[in-house]
């Protein structure tokens, strides 16, 4: 039976797969994917820290990348995950980068990760410009949210900048979403951390030594592409680069079969490669 909490889902057997969502996300991103990769994976997908759901953030400690990947991997020892094939999506994608280059990694899928472009580009306040002002919004609604999501076209309306089609939620999986948003406590921390440009970024890229795959969004309005991926393109040895073909930033809802087959085909290549060894 499936591990389910409103921090931790885990289930299914064989290599073990981590699922990382991205910024003011919970694990409940993942749900559309976990049918087709429970059968040939163990997939964990952990609630990060300081969001809805998952453990406390430490109120004394700044987010940066490295506290957070500090806290995911001391997360991973207490579930007695040495290594896994690393999934993260948008800051999700740049936890798992972190944690390949310090050796946790059996193989990597990056969707749309964050802190990509370079430290000139002027990508990093946008991107917390845009996060501001949705965060405002959503609060703004917060006491409507029932009412308003029970439209597909509203529901559509209130996803446009994560998703291209945000009515094919259904109204429980559209409010879940938005009130987990509404539960992430260090919003104001992280978007501070970003616009002074704190350690957003992983180091030392070159030391990956798995196979990372970067799959953009072709539709991504919060990250896009031009913009975004240079510097991963350049300092990840023998990266490669897919554009995901209609679907926006959180692309899971999108299009589900085509993440989970091209999470399934990149993971599970190296576990076939690596029994024939």
């Amino acid at each position: 039976m499936p591990e389910l909490s409103p921090s931790l889902y885990r289930a299914g057997a064989g290599e073990p797969l981590l699922l990382l969502h991205g910024f003011t996300g919970t694990w409940l991103h993942w749900r559309p994917v976990l049918a087709d990769l429970v059968p040939r994976f163990e997939v964990i997908a952990p609630t990060l820290a300081g969001h809805d759901g998952g453990p406390p953030f430490p109120e004394d400690a700044p987010h940066t990348l490295k506290a957070a990947v500090d806290l995911l991997e001391r997360h991973l020892d207490e579930l007695a995950i040495d290594t896994a094939h690393l999934v993260g999506n948008s800051m999700g994608g740049t936890l798992a980068l972190e944690l390949a280059a310090r050796g946790r990694a059996r193989s990597v899928v990056a969707l749309s990760p964050g802190a990509g472009w370079w430290p000139e580009s002027g990508e990093a306040q946008r991107v917390a410009r845009l996060f501001a002002r949705q965060t405002r919004q959503l609060r703004a609604s917060r006491s409507q949210l029932d009412r308003v999501l029970r439209s597909a076209w509203r529901r559509r309306l209130a996803f446009r900048e994560v998703m291209r089609h945000g009515e094919l939620l259904s109204t429980a999986d559209a409010i879940a979403l938005a009130r987990g948003a509404l539960g992430c406590q260090v919003v104001e921390k992280a978007l501070g951390a970003i616009r002074r440009g704190t350690d957003a970024a992983p180091k030392d890229l070159d030391r990956i030594a798995v196979p990372v795959l970067i799959a953009w969004a072709e539709h991504d309005r919060i990250l896009p592409l031009a913009t975004c991926a240079p510097r991963y393109r350049s300092a990840i040895p023998g990266v490669e680069l897919r554009v995901l073909p209609r679907v926006g930033h959180v692309p899971m809802w999108d299009d589900t079969r085509l993440v989970s087959n091209t999470i399934a085909e990149w993971a599970g290549r190296r576990v076939v490669a690596g029994a024939a060894c």
